[in-house]
């Protein structure tokens, strides 16, 4: 038998995956678990991503969790209130749910009670609403697609459950405030969230990714996301971990009729980082909007995937990702939008734009339009380059300092999709974060 991609991290993950089971006594014979135990075999099957793996061209992930993280370390919590406290966003008026090596950590999170909004662990949704969670766990994150969606649905155990009853409107922001605790070891978690959002519902959800400590850290989180008829969903990521991080979110989005759902993805910082955000667009009249920011400094690299999937007629998206890459920083951009032979009267765009902002920077932007309709309105395209010099020059012959006025340039250039983040709150803490990198 040819040895698998990633065979070293399968042989320890065999172990644990065994040990796994036996914690889970009664529930081992559940519809769920055949589900984990069909992805683990999954895995075993076919391995981690090669090198050749397309989908993984530019980011070798498997190689560099082979190197750089030990799967049988075992994780500790030794964080403080303070260390806890010091990564959330300032003014951000929500319900805050805090993990801590992907584990619930209930003494620093809300007690929330709102009607028509219900929360829970995923483990304890698995016990409670049994029939909600195999309606939808592991329907939209395929385990075929993604050797890493295949590991984390077979360690599925820990994440947020949350539904939101039809008509309910939630005017405060879950925010889900995951922490590695890298104090006096590696972190190494998978996240399982499930998000219900029920008809004509509204609801906004945070997810932020940080590790304190500087012990080497991998996360791998997978987000299911169910938006119902007429729903309006707003998500947002924030990535700012460590520079020794590695972490990989695989965000599966499935839209009915009239629906409305908006992602705002913000990547900066970490060792390597893999963004997948995939939306099926499977009723009439939705809307997807997808923003992405990411600022990257010394040998960060960041891999944004998106799938945007018109299956009906009469829908709409729009797609804006936008690159700054510092140092020996690498992005990299694959959105491929897919309009099919049913979604007649689809209007779609997508752009991406990235700055480079020294000769060692790099990234590779690989823009993907396919069409099977005849009637539609589509566009997709990519630029990539410098600051504009003239622009430069203009600004310091008004009296502007070259470090200020390069600012001033890079500011304008993430000042609409910071805008679009349409939460004071949320701006701020991105333009805080910009401002200081910029101006030396």
């Amino acid at each position: 038998m040819n040895k698998l991609s990633g065979q070293s991290i399968l042989d320890t993950l065999t172990g644990q995956f065994e040990k796994f089971e036996k914690g889970l006594n009664g529930q081992s014979k559940t519809a769920i678990h055949q589900v984990r135990k069909d992805a683990f075999n999954r895995l075993k099957d076919t391995g981690f991503p090669a090198p050749k793996n397309e989908e993984y061209k530019f980011t070798n992930l498997t190689k560099a969790l082979e190197k750089n993280i030990d799967f049988s370390s075992t994780l500790r919590n030794e964080l403080s209130k303070d260390q806890i406290e010091s990564v959330k966003i300032n003014n951000l008026e929500a319900y805050d749910l805090v993990f801590i090596n992907g584990e619930f950590a209930a003494q620093y999170s809300d007690n929330i009670q709102e009607k028509g909004l219900k929360i829970s662990t995923f483990e304890k949704a698995i016990k409670s609403d049994t029939e909600l969670v195999i309606e939808h766990f592991g329907k939209q994150a395929n385990v075929k697609e993604d050797a890493f969606v295949a590991l984390n649905t077979a360690f599925s155990k820990n994440g947020v459950f949350i539904k939101v009853d039809d008509n309910a409107v939630i005017d405060k922001p879950i925010a889900l405030y995951f922490i590695g605790d890298g104090t006096s070891s590696q972190p190494i978690y998978n996240v399982r969230n499930l998000l219900l959002v029920g008809k004509s519902a509204q609801v906004t959800v945070l997810e932020k990714f940080d590790t304190i400590g500087n012990e080497k850290s991998f996360t791998n989180a997978v987000n299911e996301i169910y938006v119902a008829q007429n729903a309006n969903t707003r998500y947002f990521k924030i990535e700012n971990d460590t520079e020794s991080s590695y972490h990989i979110s695989n965000i599966s989005v499935a839209q009915e009729r009239d629906s409305n759902f908006t992602a705002n993805t913000i990547a900066l910082d970490g060792a390597m980082v893999r963004n997948n955000l995939d939306i099926k667009i499977n009723g009439e009249g939705c809307e997807a909007y997808m923003n992405g920011l990411y600022m990257l400094g010394g040998k960060t690299h960041v891999d944004n995937h998106t799938v945007v999937d018109h299956m009906m007629p009469n829908s709409y998206s729009n797609e804006l990702y936008k690159g700054i890459m510092n140092d020996k920083s690498k992005g990299v951009f694959n959105g491929k939008i897919f309009v099919r032979q049913d979604a007649q009267k689809t209007n779609a765009f997508q752009s991406n734009k990235n700055i480079l902002l020294t000769n060692d920077a790099t990234v590779n932007t690989k823009p993907q339009l396919e069409i099977w309709a005849d009637d539609v309105k589509c566009s997709h395209g990519c630029t990539t380059g410098q600051l504009d010099q003239e622009a430069l020059f203009y600004l310091q012959a008004r009296g502007i300092k070259k470090e200020k006025a390069r600012a001033i340039l890079l500011h304008a250039f993430a000042s609409d999709v910071i805008q679009n983040l349409a939460s004071e709150a949320i701006e701020a803490y991105v333009e805080e974060i910009l401002a200081s990198r910029l101006e030396v």
